[in-house]
């Protein structure tokens, strides 16, 4: 687990505020819970997260109640160009630390509350950019020009999900 330092602690509480802000207009949310996403620590994740976005954390206590240890989010949702998807993701994580564990149909509903339907819409670029960001390797197909970003070769065991030709390893710094 990474520490966020202070000017990202800063951006996180900016965004907490925001969050909260829009969640009290929610049917769901009443002030008990406002009060509990209020004082839930926030962080982030490490840089080289690809995949996940945000975290709820989770510790049980003595008694064997689950607690929300911390909700971190990915250090590059902080800057203002993933500004609209943090705020969801937050909103995402929020809802976790509200109980609702699970991705169910009861969390998607809860979750299409959010006001701003487009932001919802950013996860798979924010993955690519991610992946695109670490990758040392192109998977690139001859035939379609299809391109992924990869940390590893695929030594050519791996086809296109276009036009299922095997895909060519082609180094980053070539690939551009």
């Amino acid at each position: 687990m990474a520490r966020a330092n202070q000017q990202q602690m800063a951006r996180l509480e900016h965004l907490r505020e925001e969050v909260l802000e829009t969640m009290q207009h929610l049917p769901f949310v009443d002030g008990s819970a406002l009060a509990v996403l209020e004082c839930l620590p926030l962080g982030v994740l490490r840089r080289s997260a690809t995949q996940r976005h945000g975290v709820t954390r989770w510790r049980r206590a003595a008694d064997g109640v689950l607690v929300v240890e911390t909700v971190d989010l990915h250090p590059h949702l902080l800057g203002e160009a993933w500004d609209a998807y943090a705020k969801f993701v937050l909103y995402h994580e929020f809802i976790h630390a509200l109980g609702w564990r699970s991705h169910d149909i009861d969390f998607r509903g809860l979750e299409a509350l959010w006001p701003d339907a487009s932001a919802r819409d950013f996860g798979p670029s924010f993955t690519h950019a991610m992946r695109k960001n670490r990758a040392t390797w192109m998977w690139a197909c001859s035939t379609c020009d299809q391109r992924f970003p990869r940390q590893r070769r695929g030594n050519g065991r791996y086809m296109c999900r276009v036009c299922r030709t095997p895909l060519l390893d082609v180094p980053v710094h070539d690939a551009q």
